[in-house]
């Protein structure tokens, strides 16, 4: 008779560590969502004003994005859905199963 030792579980041996020198980022708003390859990749912008003109027109840039495993991006949507509800701020028509 054979037993198998179980694999370790990650989640449970992976700590948390808190970096307070880690960069808030500030974003307007989501403009594109890419599944590749597994992979979900989210597009951020903020509006800028170019002060070339008067009045400046204003852009939408790219500022950055967040690229992520399918499995992190469900929990990232779980994750923030919840919290949103959680202080009266569900989005409205959302409908999550």
């Amino acid at each position: 008779m054979t037993t198998e030792t179980p694999a370790p579980n990650p989640a449970s041996t992976v700590s948390f560590m808190d970096n307070p020198l880690a960069p808030d980022v500030y974003a307007d708003n989501a403009v594109g969502f890419l599944v590749n390859n597994g992979i979900v990749k989210i597009t951020f912008v903020s509006a800028r004003v170019n002060h070339i003109a008067a009045p400046g027109p204003v852009n939408n840039v790219v500022i950055g994005r967040l690229v992520m495993s399918i499995a992190g991006a469900q929990s990232l949507s779980v994750g923030l859905y919840d919290f949103l509800k959680s202080h009266g701020l569900a989005p409205s028509g959302a409908k999550p199963n």
